[in-house]
């Protein structure tokens, strides 16, 4: 990548914008931006997660303003592409020409997927708080409130026992896929394809509690079937270490017990929620709640259930003018994503520390609102 400024709007483009929006009609979020902001996301600012030698690619400035622009419009990334190519006040806020052709929708999720893997995800709040403050619309001081709301995470919905059961086939499937002739010596293929060919939440499950028992019991038998194979001294160290493998065990800790009877059978049995101890689950913010998303957790706010994560929202809550015209606009100053099961009030100080980073320290609360949207 080589750093360059914007592209001024295309005399063209701008001409016709103003054409469409003279008088008394608002012109639109993207070209009001460009208007009123300028150069806002500059190239530089995204210089870390490009290389500087290789085929020139698409301004990484722009991209990051048409993702702004994306999820203000909640479009795809096909969407998008397409706003960039078709409407002019995106062509306007870009400084394209009425010939660009824009770019293939796949170049945003390459983007962002560069962004997060050079920890450049706060780099465009960031930039928008510090032009914010040259225009003198947030400072340092005053009163902050900061809510949550929930993420839901892009993993389907299971239960106790499909959970079990599903981390046993996610196992299976990567060990087959990496090491295949392992899997054909030491399993028995043809009873483990049948069984866990499709998605276990994909068929219905037995009604009565005894069939669902006796489930469980049987997907446990599988899973701790397949670590004695995999852990064995004749087994590759390796595939003890796939992810899958290590999820699995730990589904299997955190949903049983094995012990060994009198008369040296080795017994398995669910573990149970208890009141004081004994070998109840173990508490929300450390169960594995999908075998496809380790992070994500079961949790309830107010009226809400839900498995993902929580976003802690930080804004500016400035005085009232003049009937309902506040002095300043109310600003998101902070974005924080942490575990589903975190309270609240156990957010705070790391919100403090980014507020101070971003020198916009302030009075922070967790007020008793309507989470935001």
């Amino acid at each position: 990548m080589q750093p360059q400024s914007w592209p001024e709007p295309d005399p063209q483009v701008a001409a016709a914008i103003r054409a469409m929006y003279r008088g008394r009609r608002e012109a639109p979020l993207p070209v009001q931006v460009r208007d009123r902001l300028g150069e806002l996301f500059p190239d530089a600012a995204f210089a870390d997660a490009f290389g500087q030698v290789g085929k020139p690619g698409w301004s990484p400035g722009c991209l990051a303003l048409g993702t702004v622009l994306q999820k203000a419009a909640n479009l795809t990334d096909r969407q998008a592409a397409d706003e960039v190519r078709e409407n002019l006040a995106w062509k306007y806020a870009l400084g394209l020409s009425l010939e660009d052709p824009g770019f293939d929708h796949s170049v945003l999720s390459e983007f962002r997927s560069r962004v997060v893997a050079h920890g450049l995800e706060e780099r465009v709040l960031e930039l928008l708080l510090e032009r914010l403050q040259t225009l003198d619309l947030v400072q340092a001081g005053g009163s902050q409130r900061t809510d949550s709301t929930h993420i839901v995470a892009a993993v389907r919905d299971l239960n106790r026992l499909e959970l079990v059961g599903e981390s046993v086939r996610a196992a299976l499937n990567a060990l087959a896929a990496a090491c295949p002739e392992w899997v054909d010596q030491v399993l028995v293929v043809e009873d483990w394809s049948h069984r866990y060919a499709d998605r276990i939440d994909n068929w219905r499950l037995p009604a009565s509690k005894t069939k669902q028992n006796e489930l469980a019991l049987a997907y446990a038998a599988d899973g701790y079937t397949l670590l004695q194979a995999v852990y064995a001294p004749t087994s590759a160290g390796w595939l003890r270490e796939l992810p899958v493998v290590q999820t699995l065990r730990c589904v299997l800790v955190q949903n049983y017990t094995r012990t060994t009877d009198r008369a040296g059978r080795l017994r398995i049995r669910q573990r149970e929620r208890t009141e004081g101890g004994g070998d109840g689950l173990p508490p929300a913010p450390a169960r594995v709640a999908s075998p496809y998303d380790t992070d994500t957790r079961w949790s309830a706010k107010r009226d809400l259930f839900w498995n993902g994560y929580k976003l802690h929202v930080s804004e500016t809550c400035h005085p009232q003018a003049d009937g309902d015209r506040p002095i300043r606009p109310n600003l998101i100053t902070n974005v924080t994503t942490t575990c589903s099961a975190l309270p609240d009030s156990k957010a705070l100080d790391t919100i403090h520390q980014a507020l101070r980073r971003r020198h916009l320290p302030g009075t922070t609360s967790t007020p008793a609102i309507p989470a935001p949207t």
